[in-house]
């Protein structure tokens, strides 16, 4: 098994009224996930790592009509490259659409970070 790229999905702008301490902290529940999916032998990815930068260099915040034009599509243009996803609990239009689009591509999806495959040092010598 090859390394994936796994986008972890959840809830960021959702539940938080656009409070940027509630947004972190949503981020950081995000970020929780990245490790264990490295310790796994993959590579994690956050829309929301691309998505913010993006918007910064455009001048824009994620409260900027512009956001519409960056955050979603984000990660409807990472999954073209991702080779699954982690679902992360909490409600979340975005997350539910990245959910959706890996199952029209046939990606997994994984509710739990438990549950994505760990590469052994077999599989990665091959």
């Amino acid at each position: 098994m090859t390394p994936m790229l796994i986008l972890v999905a959840g809830p960021y702008q959702s539940g938080t009224d656009g409070d940027p301490a509630r947004m972190r902290a949503n981020l950081d529940r995000l970020e929780a996930a990245a490790w264990p999916i490295f310790q796994a032998g993959h590579v994690p990815m956050i829309g929301e790592w691309v998505a913010l930068p993006v918007l910064r260099s455009a001048g824009a915040t994620v409260h900027d009509p512009l956001a519409n034009d960056v955050m979603y599509p984000t990660a409807q243009r990472l999954l073209q490259h991702c080779d699954g996803v982690l679902r992360l609990p909490g409600e979340s239009r975005g997350a539910d659409q990245d959910v959706a689009i890996a199952r029209e591509r046939g990606i997994p999806v994984w509710f739990d970070v438990a549950d994505v495959p760990r590469i052994t040092p077999e599989q990665s010598a091959a």
